[in-house]
């Protein structure tokens, strides 16, 4: 893939089940490298619409854990098996991703017991997977692709983390599940690409209005994450080339508020991706 950083947007969405916004999902590639940042709801069927062969992501790294961003790792794991993987998957993730798969291979034992043993008889290698809890400062490194992870403050949600990648001298963060966190304009300095959660407040209260939601309850969505305004500035203050908002929680109306409201702090370039909106980094940032 030559010396490029290549980010695709698998999903872009939230816990509600829309078809064009799959779960959180990222996929980071360099270096004949496959990492996946977050596995949300349909993160195999998105790498299946990609070029790269679901056997050939074997490594996943988690945010936090809210099942919205790791309920496809039974499906990654298991179909990517299925699909000619020889080797274990691994999920590193903060405290109890570890206990999190242990029971998750009890609970798919027959149907492993039965491919690998029984019936196709698939590689036993491939139907390992292993979950490591790790602390924010954790790091991914493989052929100088490097990725740190940071705590972030999703309270309160314990142990919540975003993502640094670098390689070849370019750099990329990811937010994961966040309020607005000053510090981040820091962490995102100078950056190429900063994806950032995003809440929208009216388009969450038009929703919640809607379906009668306790408001006490909306409240707490809303101070559970950043606001367009407060991901605007961060994208002012830390200079990146790109901003990208993914999960965006709201309901309609919500990408226009979001819009709105950056271009009110941000003179720079942002984008609210679609699922599968790939970028990939080099001299220039290509979107596609």
């Amino acid at each position: 893939m030559d010396n490029n950083l290549k980010i695709t947007l698998l999903g872009t969405g939230t816990p509600v089940p829309l078809i064009d916004r799959m779960g959180c999902s990222v996929l980071v590639q360099a270096a004949n490298q496959n990492v996946l940042i977050d596995c949300g709801r349909g993160a195999a069927q998105r790498i299946n619409q990609t070029e790269t062969p679901l056997r050939e992501v074997f490594t996943v790294l988690l945010t936090h854990l809210h099942y919205d961003h790791y309920i496809g790792v039974p499906d990654l794991w298991l179909t990517g098996w299925l699909y000619g993987r020889k080797i274990p998957i691994s999920v590193y993730g903060p405290t109890g991703t570890e206990a999190m798969i242990f029971n998750l291979s009890k609970a798919f034992e027959i149907d492993v017991h039965i491919r690998r043993d029984l019936d196709e008889k698939f590689s036993p290698e491939g139907a390992i997977i292993t979950g490591s809890d790790v602390s924010p400062g954790f790091s991914y490194e493989q052929s100088g692709l490097r990725i740190e992870s940071f705590e972030v403050d999703h309270h309160p949600v314990p142990e919540a983390m975003g993502y640094i990648i670098t390689y070849q001298g370019k750099k990329v963060v990811i937010s994961g599940d966040t309020r607005y966190m000053p510090s981040m304009s820091q962490i995102s300095k100078d950056a190429d690409l900063l994806i950032h959660e995003v809440a929208a407040p009216e388009a969450i209260w038009k929703r919640s209005n809607m379906i009668g939601r306790d408001p006490e309850h909306t409240k707490k969505i809303i101070d559970h994450h950043a606001t367009p305004s407060q991901v605007g500035s961060i994208f002012e203050k830390s200079k990146v080339r790109l901003g990208a908002y993914y999960h965006i929680v709201g309901g309609p109306g919500a990408e226009e508020e979001v819009s709105k409201a950056t271009k009110e702090v941000f003179n720079g370039d942002f984008l609210i991706p679609d699922d599968l909106t790939v970028i990939e980094i080099g001299d220039e940032i290509k979107i596609s």
